[in-house]
């Protein structure tokens, strides 16, 4: 939501002081498979839900880029100003990473904000091995990242970082309140913050992110990150050895998604109603592994899927054993179904 204000005053900076009459119709741009907070900002900020055009994205998650170049062009024909486009590093179901340099080529010509949501996936910049899945995010106008998610830094830990050096997030949202941002302070103002923000007061997020790089290093954090990458693959590798268990793709990140086949369907495929009859046993499991309170693990519909499991694997705390115990309980659970 940041981003897209930054964005629009960047544009149109009388609309600070005019609001939405000094608009045109505008557009933004994500893929079918972003955050929902996209389509939320876009409402708040009085732009609405239908000014974002949604873009195709490939059986991996990823954005289609010439699918973006289209849906500019048809923003364009139908009226509207196309002005920023929001990339996403790390998808919330599949863990996606869209193709940063060819979405920052399109906005380069096109001359529009690029926004990248890493959030979920900024964390692997950290990492020497992986960090290519984000090559092209240095081209973007901003990022925001959440160390509160791989990196498991106390909730709430969120960053915005800008590319912009002109002061753009005091200009957009700065209100000036002589009472509180006096000017006459005997030390830096400019390292006042208050006055860029939306919130008056707010937790400092960033001191748990300092005293927690601080404690591992960038070492430590990077090992944070590699070893989640392993454990999924770990994971991966044993889904693959055991009966019942089905992949819905090869992950790139450490969302692994999969379908528990129970008994009662195995080798049913092609049965009429084997989709649907499967859907239903993610809930159930979800039910008893609650009830039983050894575990909670996410499970949701994607596009034409039915229900299927979304194992996260971040918490550095996990182990080998762990994702063992995590088969083991699902058949467990799931052997009179």
């Amino acid at each position: 939501m940041y981003a897209v204000n930054l964005a629009r005053y960047q544009r149109y900076p009388d609309c600070k002081r005019r609001g939405l009459r000094a608009l045109p119709p505008l557009a933004l741009f994500t893929s079918k498979e972003c955050h929902y907070s996209i389509k939320k900002g876009a409402a708040f900020l009085g732009l609405g839900t239908d000014s974002v055009r949604v873009v195709k994205a490939d059986e991996r998650g990823k954005m289609i880029p010439e699918d973006l170049e289209r849906q500019i062009s048809l923003a364009e024909a139908e009226g509207a100003v196309p002005f920023l486009v929001c990339a996403t590093s790390g998808t919330t179901v599949l863990g996606a990473f869209d193709p940063l340099e060819a979405i920052a080529d399109v906005c380069q010509r096109h001359g529009l904000w690029m926004h990248v949501d890493a959030a979920w996936g900024g964390s692997v910049l950290l990492s020497q091995t992986h960090r290519n899945l984000l090559d092209g995010i240095q081209r973007a106008d901003s990022v925001a990242w959440n160390p509160h998610k791989l990196l498991t830094a106390g909730l709430q830990c969120s960053a915005l970082l800008l590319q912009d050096t002109s002061n753009l997030l005091k200009h957009c949202h700065g209100s000036q309140a002589s009472y509180l941002f006096q000017q006459d302070k005997f030390y830096d103002v400019a390292l006042d913050t208050g006055d860029k923000v939306v919130q008056c007061g707010r937790r400092v997020d960033c001191l748990k992110l300092w005293l927690m790089w601080k404690a591992q290093g960038g070492q430590g954090l990077e090992r944070r990150v590699d070893q989640a990458f392993a454990l999924a693959r770990y994971l991966v590798e044993e889904i693959k050895k055991r009966e019942g268990f089905v992949l819905v793709m090869e992950p790139e990140f450490v969302n692994v998604c999969f379908w528990f086949v129970p008994p009662s369907l195995r080798g049913k495929q092609e049965s009429p109603d084997y989709s649907e009859r499967l859907a239903k046993v993610a809930p159930i499991l979800k039910e008893r592994m609650v009830k039983e309170g050894s575990m909670m693990i996410g499970y949701q519909p994607h596009g034409t899927r039915g229900n299927f499991f979304r194992m996260v694997v971040a918490n550095p705390a996990l182990t080998r054993a762990d994702m063992d115990f995590l088969l083991n309980e699902l058949e467990r659970l799931g052997q009179d179904l």
